[in-house]
């Protein structure tokens, strides 16, 4: 079994939070999106540009597929992950899945005015942050716990997953 897996939209600190969580744990961390980064040796952005997102959610799913076979590892997924209903439920039966979240105004303003984000190019990034939100909002809300991280430092967001997790 999966200690836990963090998800979220981007920039709700689910590699940082996810990094330091496995050091506490002494376990490995793994992100779902550097397993599809590996297997193709490509990165997430250039295959959104490539060959588009339907593709990248295929490679996402097989990523999942393979994380959730992982035993005792810290995961963290994607942004859309939840998107997926197989991804969903091969999540939620791997391990407690823990949702971060954080005000759209908080995730501009952590991710800046960076081109590293295929979801976020063209257009006004609050706006569009705002769009990606709503539409990911039923599945978001279905994970086992809820972490908003707005104004929380990762240390903060850290101990709470662990008090969660530790409890189940």
């Amino acid at each position: 079994m999966v200690a836990v897996i963090l998800t979220g939209f981007m920039a709700t600190g689910k590699t940082e939070v996810g990094r330091q969580l496995a050091a506490r744990l002494g376990a490995a961390f793994v992100d779902t999106d550097a397993l599809v980064e590996s297997a193709t040796g490509r990165t997430v952005r250039d295959i959104f540009a490539q060959d588009g997102e339907p593709h990248f959610r295929a490679l996402e799913r097989e990523a999942v597929e393979r994380a959730c076979r992982m035993d005792g590892v810290v995961v963290a997924t994607g942004g859309g992950t939840l998107l997926d209903p197989e991804n969903r439920r091969r999540l939620a039966a791997a391990g407690p899945v823990v949702c971060l979240t954080a005000s759209p105004e908080e995730l501009l303003r952590r991710l800046g005015g960076g081109a590293d984000r295929p979801l976020l190019a063209g257009g006004d990034r609050l706006v569009r942050i705002r769009e990606l939100l709503a539409s990911r909002a039923e599945a978001y809300a279905g994970a086992a716990h809820i972490i908003d991280t707005t104004g929380l430092r990762v240390d903060d967001v850290v101990a709470r997953v662990q008090s969660l997790v530790a409890g189940r």
